[in-house]
């Protein structure tokens, strides 16, 4: 995960991932107004957890939609928590985030939060046991029925779905003809595209009830599942 980490989200390459990122904001805008409304009926003083918060594009968007909830970013990258932090103190909201720069095993335990957000994350860890322990993390870190969001690549690698979309994957990325292979850009050694099923179950099996697949967008698959306990409520009008 550190090779990682320096290589993807590294000093270098930090400063342009929110200009990359432009390509998908409307892919993005979408899963943030999901992620509200799933979210939307949780106490006014919640506490939230964003697990490889990079350079806070979630926790921008519900600290402003919710004004009086408490976020802890959690971010291995110091390139990327920098960026994050001048962003959360530039929009005038950094009294109500804490900062961990690391991962999330070396986060100081505190009283449980009421959700966790981990927005193409999970992807990085390749080994099946490291991912499940990863959400198993999370799970004790969350209150009885805590939520969590989930989002990562997915797909069935071995399809001619695949193979199609793979082309968008790449047109989106402006990716030239010489990296038409997915081991070319990482997939398959650094980056885990999953089966959506397998991600479903290395959840279940790390602590949480069934997770709903709720969203997708090409290879972005996005989830939410409940830690066991709490009530069933969910959705209400936003």
């Amino acid at each position: 995960m550190n090779t990682v980490v320096s290589t993807y989200f590294g000093k270098a390459h930090a400063p342009f991932y929110d200009e990359r990122a432009t390509k998908f904001a409307s892919v993005r805008d979408a899963l943030n107004f999901l992620v509200r409304l799933f979210l939307a009926a949780l106490p006014d003083e919640s506490r939230i957890l964003c697990v490889g918060a990079g350079t806070g594009a979630e926790l921008l968007d519900l600290a402003t939609a919710f004004p009086g909830w408490q976020f802890t970013a959690v971010e291995p990258s110091p390139a990327m928590i920098e960026i994050c932090y001048r962003k959360v103190d530039e929009a005038g909201i950094a009294s109500r985030c804490h900062f961990h720069e690391g991962y999330l095993d070396s986060l100081p335990r505190t009283e449980p939060f009421n959700a966790a957000t981990s927005i193409l994350v999970s992807q990085f860890l390749t080994d099946p046991n490291q991912r499940r322990d990863f959400f198993h993390q999370i799970a004790t870190r969350l209150r009885p029925g805590g939520h969590l969001i989930n989002a990562d690549l997915a797909s069935w690698l071995n399809s001619s779905a695949f193979e199609n979309l793979f082309e968008i994957w790449l047109r989106a990325h402006d990716h030239t003809p010489q990296a038409k292979r997915p081991s070319q850009i990482g997939w398959g050694k650094d980056v885990a595209v999953s089966r959506p099923e397998e991600i479903e179950s290395i959840i279940a099996e790390a602590g949480f009830e069934q997770p709903i697949l709720f969203y997708q967008a090409l290879f972005i698959h996005a989830w939410h599942a409940r830690s066991p306990g709490g009530d069933n409520e969910t959705i209400v009008d936003y």
